[in-house]
């Protein structure tokens, strides 16, 4: 994964992000193009079955385009080749929605929204959390439940 480090003034809420009145104090360097999940599997809250897991459900959930689109689509024409066994692009975005689907069913009611939340919007546990009125750090003991769950789903060992 690429790495896009930024410096960012270290506050008691936390990294600043825009350059505020008070003056540098101390700062800290992160990545800003490092996800949440990413972020829970580096710091050890997370095992490498479950991190394994949410990329898996979050390659599903970008393969089959559930984001909304905001321009025009410019991928080829795909031409009828001679390979009957390959997929079409039209193809593995559905059978890719239908994984997503089922994985987050899997994961069961009252779950999918941590899931979403946080693995494909990428959100922060803790932003997550309050947008969910759930009680400060109950989420990600709830995310690694949903994980595990997705995990069983999609036979992770």
């Amino acid at each position: 994964m690429k790495q896009y480090l930024a410096e960012r003034e270290l506050t008691s809420e936390g990294p600043r992000r825009r350059g505020g009145v008070a003056p540098r104090r101390r700062s800290v360097t992160v990545n800003v193009a490092e996800s949440p999940l990413g972020w829970l599997h580096a710091r050890g809250h997370l095992s490498d079955r479950l991190f394994d897991a949410g990329e898996r459900l979050r390659a599903d959930y970008e393969c089959a385009q559930i984001a909304p689109g905001v321009t025009m689509r410019w991928e080829p024409v795909r031409i009828r080749g001679t390979n009957a066994n390959v997929l079409t692009p039209g193809e593995r975005q559905i059978a890719a929605h239908r994984r997503f689907d089922e994985a987050i069913a899997a994961a069961g009611k009252g779950l999918e929204d941590i899931l979403w939340r946080v693995v494909c919007a990428c959100e922060t546990v803790t932003a997550a959390e309050k947008e969910l009125e759930w009680p400060a750090r109950s989420g990600k003991l709830v995310l690694r439940l949903a994980l595990e769950r997705v995990a069983d789903f999609y036979r992770i060992g």
